[in-house]
């Protein structure tokens, strides 16, 4: 038995990296189920499994078991609401990229990543990028958005690969660390890959054959090793974020700025929708909580899938 680093993915079949550095395709042995845990895929990029070879002749391995996570990032699965895809395991942090047009990215969208990530405490840097794209209206509208997420707790990046904006700050963010970039398709993450590592376009080509054994490729993320302790894990563009396992009663707490009012509410089950003497909503009033955040997490207790 060897341990081994899920790079990539298709669904059915993984790539998976020994210790010692050799490269094997693997599949699972036989039907697997995380306890507690209902996924369209048991397995993801950032996955820690052991295996053992299935024939020593074409160095196709057999997945034998998953090893405990530290976290994940999950949402809800497309094609089936009770089951969720895991994005990627193991992170140190997420670069959530965002884009205020072509294509506007909704701010319910970025709030239900942050949902997500807050729920396994995973540090969340936004890059707001094609800032070059921007009038200057719209750029003040990225500074109130920035400030906001920055008084939250989050780390702001302001990018632009045509006039070389924010790009060395960028690269520095990944230094030592298993990082998740995601986003809506069309927000440049391909470009900003390129940036941090120009030679990934090559390696992407390489696995085309890999690609082929799985219908399901473009829906699973691969991981990128930059440098020594230094990986990428690039989630494909995605337009839904679905959350998953979250009960009413916890959800609040993963939003900084309601998660300080704990307590403070009249009553101590209160849902912060229209109970009285409610906190959240005395502070949205008042400006210390912002509207659009507020209304995110309504659309969250509503279970309201659909981008805001």
């Amino acid at each position: 038995m060897e341990k081994g680093l899920i790079m990539r993915s298709t669904g059915s079949w993984y790539e998976i990296r020994s210790e010692s550095g050799k490269v094997f395709d693997g599949r699972l042995k036989g039907k697997f189920k995380m306890k507690g845990l209902q996924t369209s895929n048991p397995i993801a990029v950032g996955d820690w499994v052991m295996f053992e070879m299935e024939d020593e002749g074409n160095q196709k391995v057999i997945i034998d078991e998953i090893l405990p996570r530290k976290n994940y990032i999950i949402r809800k699965s497309v094609h089936n609401a009770h089951h969720g895809q895991l994005m990627a395991c193991n992170l140190d942090q997420a670069l959530f990229v965002m884009t205020l047009k072509m294509p506007k990215t909704s701010l319910g969208f970025l709030d239900r990543f942050l949902v997500s990530a807050e729920a396994f405490r995973i540090p969340v840097t936004i890059v707001f990028n094609k800032m070059d794209l921007l009038n200057e209206h719209e750029q003040e509208e990225v500074f109130e958005l920035a400030g906001l997420y920055q008084s939250l707790g989050y780390g702001i990046l302001l990018t632009s690969v045509d006039k070389n904006q924010g790009l060395e700050d960028f690269k520095e963010l990944f230094q030592g660390k298993i990082t998740l970039l995601a986003g809506h398709s069309g927000v440049g993450k391909s470009s900003l890959m390129n940036v941090v590592s120009p030679g990934l376009n090559i390696k992407t080509n390489e696995i085309s054959d890999f690609a082929k054994k799985g219908v399901h490729t473009t829906t699973y993320a691969t991981m990128w090793e930059l440098g020594e302790g230094t990986f990428l894990i690039d989630s494909p563009g995605i337009n839904e974020m679905g959350l998953l396992d979250i009960e009413e009663a916890e959800l609040s707490h993963y939003f900084p700025e309601m998660r300080d009012l704990l307590g403070e509410c009249k009553f101590n089950n209160c849902r912060h929708i229209k109970e009285p003497g409610c906190a959240v909503i005395r502070s949205m009033e008042t400006g210390e909580i912002a509207v659009s955040r507020y209304l995110s997490y309504l659309s969250m207790m509503e279970n309201h899938d659909n981008r805001r």
